[in-house]
């Protein structure tokens, strides 16, 4: 007896991923007509996008024709060709009436990156000095008029990082922030491994290039750091050790949101954020928080940093549902290969180790998948009581 409960123990064990497969295969998938906006994809990959392809892809949220979204066809934004070809298909060549008719057709609408698409990074080109012009980016006067009809006809509306920012004309960034109850300090930050410009050749020239012109030509950091770079070109930096006493900025989220969305109390996010504001007709699901020395307290302070300070947004009362994630939460290094694994997440702690600093497959695992998985079953589920 005892051998053959250890040959059915080894049959279930190998074949358990088929049957994790063949069970996502049987369940029912779920219309959601969605919209999704990413003007920064150079790749088929979609990587400014892929993980919100993730969560819709795994939860089977389907087109109107029953297809499920795909990551290279399904957005409106910019186009990778080869050989340094392109297409642009936006909505910025929409007319009024078009918009309208797309806002009807559309159960929410997703801004993941308006950031654009620049000539250097396009063509290979090196520009030492500064910025290359952009080919394409910025959110656009039809973007905003599609954001505040979804927003008139109660649509869900999610949007992040760098949507309102360069290279969004101010007086679009200043209407959106009226519309949605936000505003956008004019900061940035991202956290760096090493601010050695001997062992990071990931530093960019004109950072550092632009800090030592603010600061008495100099540039002594050896540590890993944060660095806060603001619309203005003003640059801040607190290095770990002397300004920080912890050395990656951490998402803290109450316990009512971490039982609403599932998320932990704290999680480490290290990639680009922006520091915003908002009114109090919004709720704040969670925070950013800096562990600062006193020297780091000083920083913050002169450049009118709160600390902590929102990392997600949300309004969802009755007349709109709106979210502003407060950072570029949707670009994550997720692979799309178990998307067709039902209970794929109750596995997420083998997709990462918590103990590397640097790693952000933690926070698509335990932050960004619960969180946007929760927030679509949750409209999901109010549009079919209706």
């Amino acid at each position: 007896m005892k051998r053959y409960l250890i040959i059915a123990a080894l049959v279930i064990l190998f074949t358990f991923p088929v049957w994790m497969r063949v069970a996502w295969y049987l369940e029912g998938k779920k219309e959601l007509k969605v919209v999704m906006v990413d003007k920064t994809t150079t790749t088929n990959e979609g990587i400014e996008h892929r993980s919100f392809n993730w969560v819709l892809y795994h939860e089977k949220y389907c087109k109107a024709d029953r297809s499920l979204y795909s990551i290279s066809k399904d957005y409106y934004g910019f186009f990778p060709g080869t050989n340094g070809q392109y297409k642009i298909k936006g909505l910025e060549n929409f007319s009024d009436e078009q918009l309208k008719n797309l806002a009807d057709n559309t159960d929410l609408t997703y801004y993941t990156d308006t950031y654009g698409v620049y000539k250097r990074e396009w063509f290979g080109k090196i520009f030492k000095g500064d910025v290359s012009q952009y080919i394409y980016g910025g959110m656009s006067a039809q973007d905003l008029k599609f954001l505040l009809l979804m927003k008139a006809q109660h649509k869900l509306i999610l949007t992040e990082y760098n949507d309102i920012a360069t290279p969004t004309s101010k007086d679009i960034r200043s209407k959106f922030e009226d519309a949605f109850g936000v505003r956008w300090t004019g900061w940035v930050g991202r956290y760096f491994s090493s601010l050695d410009t001997t062992q990071n050749k990931e530093i960019p020239y004109w950072l550092v290039r632009d800090y030592k012109a603010q600061h008495n030509n100099k540039w002594k950091f050896k540590n890993s750091g944060i660095v806060f770079v603001h619309e203005s070109g003003r640059i801040e930096i607190l290095e770990n050790k002397h300004d920080l006493t912890a050395e990656v900025p951490y998402i803290l989220t109450n316990e009512r949101n971490q039982d609403r969305f599932q998320v932990p109390e704290k999680i480490k996010y290290s990639y680009w954020f922006d520091v915003m504001l908002t009114s109090h007709s919004n709720n704040v699901v969670s925070v950013y928080q800096i562990k600062t020395t006193a020297r780091g307290d000083s920083i913050l302070n002169s450049i009118n940093i709160p600390n902590p300070f929102p990392a997600v947004i949300e309004h969802y009362g009755k007349n709109y549902k709106f979210y502003y994630f407060c950072g570029d939460f949707c670009d994550n290094p997720v692979d799309m290969l178990f998307t067709e694994f039902v209970g794929i997440t109750n596995f997420r702690d083998l997709f990462f180790s918590a103990n590397n600093i640097v790693e952000r497959d933690s926070f698509f695992w335990l932050y960004y998948e619960p969180m946007v998985s929760t927030i679509l079953d949750e409209y999901y589920s109010s549009l079919n009581k209706k």
